[in-house]
């Protein structure tokens, strides 16, 4: 990846589109919020290929995150909390269970992370 100085900001060109980076929200997706996502999303696709590997039905996956910063140092993330609702008819928890901790397991982003900042993982099931 390369990436350009621009006003405010840098980018870069990648298959999908424009990516714009900046402290200022003005001028393009902040650096943790793209961190947060990528842990965020990573985590949900490998979910969801576990849960289809599994063969789990379920109707949709929403994941929630939330972040702990740390102002004293550099505004530092120190803590990602992940909350999945996953709605399905008829899902067992303990196979839900199991597919969580095969998703940490395999997600390249959490993997990435987990030594220096605290990755927590909870869900809930709706029908």
């Amino acid at each position: 990846m390369e990436f350009n100085m621009q006003e405010g900001g840098f980018y870069t060109d990648l298959g999908f589109g424009k990516l714009e980076v900046s402290g200022n929200e003005e001028y393009g997706f902040r650096p943790f919020q793209l961190l947060v996502s990528s842990v965020a999303v990573c985590s949900g696709g490998v979910l969801r290929k576990v849960l289809e590997k599994m063969r789990i039905e379920f109707d949709d996956i929403h994941i929630k995150a939330d972040l702990t910063r740390n102002e004293a140092e550099a505004n530092r993330v120190e803590a990602i909390s992940l909350h999945f609702t996953i709605r399905g008819t008829d899902l067992d928890k303990n196979k839900i269970e199991k597919a969580m901790k095969l998703t940490r397991k395999n997600c390249s982003m959490v993997q990435s992370v987990q030594d220096s900042i605290k990755i927590e993982e909870t869900f809930e099931l709706v029908q």
